[in-house]
C-alpha cells in the first residue's frame, strides 16, 4: 500500500522553484509592512514588475514622452537598438527579482525600457536644465519631483542597477561636459532633497557593485570613514551593551545635548558629559525613505554595519515622549518639518518596530559610555535630585522659597542666640 504522505511530500520537493542567487529585488515582508503599508507603496510612479499599472496618468504618459525626446536628442541610436539591449537583459534582470512575474518577455522588454529610460532621463534633467522641455509636467510642478524622487527610492519600485547603467550609457552626451557627469553624482544630486542628511558617493563603489537605487543610496549615506574604520577594527563594538535612558532622563544626570554641522547624519560623539548628535531633518518622505532602507537591511543586505536600523534605534531610545522630541528640537538636533513634537516622537518609535537589530551595533561604544555616566554615584544622585524635586518650575520655587526660609530661620536663631550671651 502506497504511503500517502511520502506520496505528498515529494510532490511538494518536485514542485519547488529553483533558488535564485541573483536576486536582489524583494517584496516588504507582512511583518513590516503592516506597521503603515502606505510607506512602501508608490504614490506617482511605479517601476519594475511589483506596482506595474499603479502610475498616475500624467506619470504613464511622461515614460512615453521621455522616451521620445530621448529618440530626437540621439538620433544616431535607433528605437530597435534600445529594445535590442533590454532584450539581451532581460533574463538576467528577471532573475533579479523574487518570486514569480507574470509578464512574458515582450512585456517585461517593454517595461524596462520605458521605466529605466524615465529613471535616466529624470535623474539628467535634474541635473541639467537645459535638457527639459518647456511644457515638461515633472519640472513645472515642484512637488511632483519630490513625490517622484520618494518613489524611486522603494525597496519594491526597483529595477536593477545593471539596466539603468546600460540605458545610461547608450543616452550619454560625451561631447557636453554638464551631462557626462558620472552617474553616481547625478544620482545623489537629484535625492539630495529627500535624504534626511548628507550622502557621498563611495570612491571604491564599482558599477557592477550596485543592486539598483536602494542599494546605492545605502552603500552612500554612509558614517565618516573613521567611523567606520573604528568599528570594523575595534572587538568592543561586538561585546554586550545596554540601551541608554531617554533623553530628559539624560539630561537629569548631567549630560548636554550638542548639535553638531556638516557631519555624517549617523556620526554621533560622546565626549566630556557631552553627547554630539548631527541634525535629523524630518519632512513628509523621511518615513519612506527610512522605512525602505531598513527593509533592505533587515532582509535583502549581509553586510555590517546595518547603520540606518542602528541609528533609528538610538533615536527610539532618545525620545520616548513628545517631551523627548521637544528637547531635542530645541537643541537643534531635530529640524521638524512635519507636526508638533508628538507627531516626531510617535513617527520615531514607529520606525522601530518589528526591527531585528543585527549582531553587531554600531552605536555601543556611545551607549557604554553614556551609560557609565550615568551610574556614577553623583550623577545619580543628581538625576533624582533633578527628577523628584526640581521637575516643574513650581517644585524649583518652592525648594528656593524653603531654602529662603530656612536661612532666615537659621538667621533668627544665630541673632537670638547673640542677643542671649551678648545682651549689649
Amino acid at each position: 500500500m502506497a504511503d500517502l504522505v511520502l506520496d505528498r511530500l515529494e510532490e511538494k520537493i518536485r514542485g519547488l522553484s529553483p533558488t535564485q542567487p541573483e536576486c536582489s529585488i524583494f517584496r516588504v515582508p507582512d511583518q513590516l509592512r503592516k506597521i503603515n503599508e502606505k510607506a512602501y507603496e508608490p504614490e506617482m510612479l511605479a517601476i519594475g514588475p511589483y506596482h506595474r499599472g499603479k502610475d498616475r496618468l500624467i506619470i504613464t504618459e511622461c515614460k512615453t514622452r521621455y522616451l521620445q525626446k530621448l529618440l530626437e536628442r540621439r538620433s544616431d541610436i535607433s528605437l530597435s537598438d534600445y529594445v535590442t539591449a533590454m532584450r539581451a537583459s532581460e533574463e538576467r534582470a528577471r532573475k533579479c527579482y523574487e518570486g514569480l512575474i507574470y509578464m512574458n518577455e515582450d512585456e517585461f522588454v517593454e517595461m524596462m525600457l520605458l521605466d529605466g529610460c524615465f529613471i535616466v532621463e529624470v535623474i539628467r534633467k535634474h541635473y541639467n536644465k537645459e535638457l527639459r522641455e518647456v511644457d515638461d509636467p515633472i519640472f513645472k510642478r515642484r512637488g511632483r519631483l519630490h513625490f517622484i524622487a520618494r518613489d524611486m527610492l522603494l525597496f519594491e519600485n526597483q529595477l536593477p542597477f545593471f539596466v539603468l547603467w546600460k540605458l545610461f550609457s547608450m543616452t550619454d552626451m560625451p561631447n557636453n561636459h554638464q551631462t557626462n557627469c558620472s552617474f553616481f553624482y547625478l544620482i545623489l544630486y537629484f535625492f539630495y532633497g529627500i535624504l534626511p542628511g548628507i550622502a557621498r558617493p563611495r570612491g571604491d563603489l564599482e558599477h557592477d557593485e550596485v543592486k539598483h537605487l536602494v542599494g546605492f543610496i545605502h552603500d552612500s549615506w554612509l558614517p565618516a570613514p573613521a567611523g567606520m574604520e573604528a568599528y570594523e577594527m575595534n572587538p568592543e563594538r561586538y561585546s554586550d551593551w545596554r540601551l541608554i535612558c531617554c533623553a530628559t532622563e539624560i539630561q537629569e544626570a548631567g549630560i548636554k545635548f550638542q548639535k553638531v554641522e556638516d557631519r555624517s547624519l549617523f556620526d554621533i560623539k560622546f565626549e566630556n558629559g557631552v553627547l554630539k548628535i548631527p541634525t535629523l531633518h524630518i519632512g513628509d518622505t523621511s518615513e519612506a525613505v527610512f522605512r525602505n532602507l531598513i527593509a533592505y537591511e533587515q532582509f535583502a543586505h549581509d553586510k555590517n554595519p546595518n547603520h540606518i536600523t542602528d541609528y533609528v534605534k538610538f533615536m527610539d531610545c532618545l525620545i520616548n515622549s513628545s517631551r523627548d522630541a521637544e528637547l531635542l528640537r530645541r537643541r537643534g538636533i531635530i529640524d521638524n518639518w512635519l507636526g508638533d513634537d508628538e507627531v516626531i516622537a510617535a513617527l520615531i518609535n514607529r520606525l522601530g518596530d518589528a526591527v531585528v537589530l543585527g549582531d553587531n551595533f554600531y552605536y555601543t561604544e556611545v551607549f557604554d559610555k553614556v551609560n557609565l555616566h550615568c551610574s556614577r554615584r553623583c550623577n545619580k544622585w543628581k538625576a533624582n535630585l533633578r527628577h523628584n524635586y526640581f521637575n516643574t518650575p513650581w517644585a524649583i520655587i518652592s525648594f528656593l522659597a524653603a531654602a529662603v526660609l530656612l536661612g532666615l530661620t537659621l538667621a533668627q536663631t544665630i541673632f537670638s542666640g547673640l542677643a542671649y550671651f551678648h545682651p549689649k
